[in-house]
């Protein structure tokens, strides 16, 4: 009887500590997630830091556009009706895009070819019936295994409708009236006003490009690193995709585009002020299967920038910083409001100037504001009495947890003697997860 009573002691002991042990049911137990990638972008804390170095550039893993010479030689022995711009090198260095126009091309229009690095032409990309537009936006794949560029139409085709984007100088434009004007004239009756067939060397056999789907604006396309598989990817014809950066594990783009009206409109106002035209876009994902999500209907002329492990996309729109999700069932922003801060930074790097200025000290060393600052909204100081305080003009996001944003004054003008560059600061936002609840 005393052992079993005992045994039923011991039972109860054990049985009341495994309980005491236990959270209330009440409580709510957290716990942090294991790298930012698992955190949605509505759930992100963030440490704000003003007037911090330059972010270090990225040079590993990069396209580089520095000129072939292999390539540029056999364009001069074999191509000669035919002009090299430019190539582009893949980050693992075993292709050359070679980018480049005909004789009879208008200045914005060009085409596209794949070499390998020796100069052997391996591929030619575009037909005669596409043009490529914006050629310092051709972009290679992290990975090396896909190009992306704009195409359309190009002028002149059947089918092909006029656009404000690709404007012909006023030299060709007398050149085109010029050429109607005289086309029943004996001088020029042996003139050929088609586009040169592109001269090949003779035992040089390549395939010749398959026409593919070109719209009357400027589209997303892709293709392979041999040249093949050539791919429209958006099929908008009422916007103008004009900008675009991979994902860094080479999924997907992240573009900005804008409506025909809009492109015009912002091109007349910089015609008007002599400024050097800068688009302005709204901000969208491109899979490479052709989906596409529209991130934010906001203009902006901030390039956006991926994380750097592809989970999330960042863009600037005045003083506020918008992060995005790009991965996930049901993807989350969240807007960072910056003003505050930056007023209040500009306020104090304003007053370091006037103490350089005065032959005081004018140490600016980096300035931590914490985002829970509780200063009044009626001390923070008038943005029109300062003379740093400037919108966000660059974004780099270096690190999964660290993104960097340059404020700055930056007007371009026709007559570069005027435009101006001035009160460039570099700050950088400090990510962290918010604790997340266990279910």
């Amino acid at each position: 009887m005393f052992i079993r009573n005992f045994s039923k002691l011991i039972l109860a002991a054990i049985l009341l500590a495994s309980f005491g042990c236990q959270k209330s049911i009440f409580e709510t137990p957290t716990v942090a997630p294991a790298s930012l990638r698992d955190v949605p972008a509505q759930r992100l804390n963030f440490r704000f830091e003003t007037d911090v170095p330059a972010p270090p550039d990225a040079v590993q893993n990069a396209q580089t556009e520095e000129r072939n010479p292999a390539v540029q030689a056999d364009f001069d022995q074999n191509r000669q009706l035919e002009l090299l711009d430019k190539t582009i090198t893949s980050p693992d260095k075993q292709r050359v895009l070679a980018v480049y126009h005909g004789a009879n091309d208008i200045p914005s229009e060009f085409r596209l070819d794949m070499y390998s690095p020796d100069g052997k032409l391996l591929r030619r990309i575009t037909y005669d019936g596409m043009a490529v537009h914006f050629p310092d936006t051709i972009v290679w794949s992290p990975d090396s295994k896909t190009v992306a560029f704009v195409g359309m139409i190009r002028a002149g085709q059947p089918g092909g409708q006029p656009l404000p984007t690709p404007v012909p100088s006023e030299n060709q434009a007398n050149t085109t009236v010029n050429s109607a004007t005289n086309a029943n004239t004996e001088a020029n009756a042996n003139v050929n006003t088609e586009t040169p067939a592109m001269p090949a060397a003779p035992t040089r056999q390549v395939e010749q490009p398959q026409a593919v789907l070109t719209l009357g604006t400027e589209q997303i396309y892709i293709c392979s690193s041999e040249g093949t598989d050539l791919k429209l990817v958006t099929q908008n014809q009422r916007l103008i995709y004009f900008y675009f950066v991979w994902s860094p594990d080479s999924a997907m783009l992240a573009a900005l585009a804008a409506t025909p009206q809009e492109w015009s409109y912002l091109k007349d106002q910089s015609d008007l002020k002599a400024e050097i035209f800068v688009p302005y876009g709204r901000l969208r994902l491109v899979e490479k299967n052709g989906r596409e999500r529209l991130l934010d209907d906001n203009l902006t002329k901030v390039r956006p920038v991926w994380s750097p492990d592809s989970a999330k996309v960042a863009v600037a729109i005045d003083t506020q910083v918008r992060v995005y999700d790009t991965i996930g069932n049901v993807p989350t922003q969240a807007a960072i409001q910056l003003q505050n801060q930056l007023l209040l930074s500009s306020k104090a790097y304003d007053e370091a100037l006037q103490r350089k200025e005065s032959g005081g000290d004018a140490n600016t060393a980096p300035v931590t504001v914490e985002t829970n600052t509780n200063q009044a909204v009626s001390t923070l100081p008038d943005p029109s009495s300062l003379v740093s305080f400037s919108p966000i003009i660059e974004l780099r996001w270096t690190e999964d947890k660290m993104l960097y944003a340059q404020t700055g004054y930056v007007k371009q003008f026709k007559n570069e003697a005027e435009s101006v560059r001035s009160y460039l600061r570099w700050h950088r936002l400090i990510f962290s997860p918010q604790a997340t609840a266990m279910r």
